[in-house]
């Protein structure tokens, strides 16, 4: 078990007064076997009033509407979370299911169909090309699979931080051979469903123990796909992890658009903006000092 503080700041500056409409934030992770909330606060500028509620996701969301008008927005979010990692099992091969290609239950195909087809489009068969030199030897697990397709990305895609807002495609990211977290973790999203697999987006935080881990001092994105037996797995290409521990994960969604931390309106005309943003993940200790 780990216990780690985050903050997570996020601020709007405007060069002049402005109104806000709904502010939708996503910054809360949902308690589980795997996660437990000690402590969360919310702090809010302009103050206004909130509201909880999950999205068709599942994810845990407050809408928050500020009153008034001001010249900024700032929304700071604090979790102290105690983390229980779980091993990642070596799958049954006596079960055809777990072999590649991917083979759901009919019960959970009907589930699972939203996240199996892609988003995207390839009309010149960019990633299609891609996907093939992927090919998996004959009965193949389909973990062993997944952990190969992880760790290939990790290797042969250089990880590029970028302040501009949105998600590359999976096209540019492979013209580009780079990315930033977002980029490598739905290019890997957007190919293994095109592969028959049920993927999704997952954002959250990372905790950064060591000088190896990428993505830390924002948030972070990755790939959860959901395996016969196994059930929902984390895998982060942009550090070659899987299931790991450092990973906290605070929304899970069908598109990068719908993971947004914090979006919403405003309302008048607010000049020149600025945009702060800010993640802090530690490990503190029992008595609650940072480790």
């Amino acid at each position: 078990m780990g216990r780690l503080r985050i903050l997570h700041e996020t601020r709007y500056y405007y060069e002049r007064p402005v109104g806000f409409g709904p502010q939708r934030l996503m910054l809360r992770p949902r308690d589980s076997h795997a996660l437990r909330i000690v402590e969360a606060s919310l702090r809010l500028f302009p103050p206004g009033d909130t509201r909880w509620s999950y999205d068709a996701n599942g994810n845990c969301i407050c809408l928050f509407q500020p009153n008034g008008k001001a010249d900024a927005m700032r929304v700071a979010s604090e979790l102290i979370i105690d983390r229980y990692p779980a091993p990642l099992v070596p799958q049954r091969i006596e079960n055809p299911d777990t072999l590649t290609p991917i083979v759901y239950a009919r019960e959970d195909r009907a589930t699972l169909e939203p996240f199996i087809a892609p988003v995207t489009d390839d009309p010149d068969a960019v990633l299609l090309r891609w996907l093939r030199g992927l090919a998996s030897p004959k009965d193949e697990p389909a973990l062993a699979f997944l952990l190969r397709v992880n760790d290939l990305i990790h290797k042969q895609f250089d990880y590029r931080a970028r302040e501009e807002a949105g998600v590359q495609t999976p096209v540019e990211t492979l013209q580009k051979r780079s990315g930033a977290c977002r980029d490598l973790a739905w290019l890997m999203v957007e190919g293994l469903r095109r592969l028959g697999y049920a993927a999704l987006f997952a954002t959250g935080y990372i905790h950064s123990p060591n000088a190896q881990i990428r993505g830390a001092g924002a948030t972070h994105a990755w790939c959860e796909v959901f395996l016969p037996d196994l059930g929902w797995l984390e895998f982060d290409p942009t550090n070659g992890l899987a299931e790991s521990p450092d990973l906290i994960r605070v929304a899970a969604t069908r598109t990068p658009a719908q993971a947004l931390p914090v979006s919403g309106a405003i309302l008048g005309d607010p000049g020149k903006s600025r945009l702060q943003v800010s993640v802090d993940v530690r490990l503190i200790n029992e008595i609650g000092h940072a480790a």
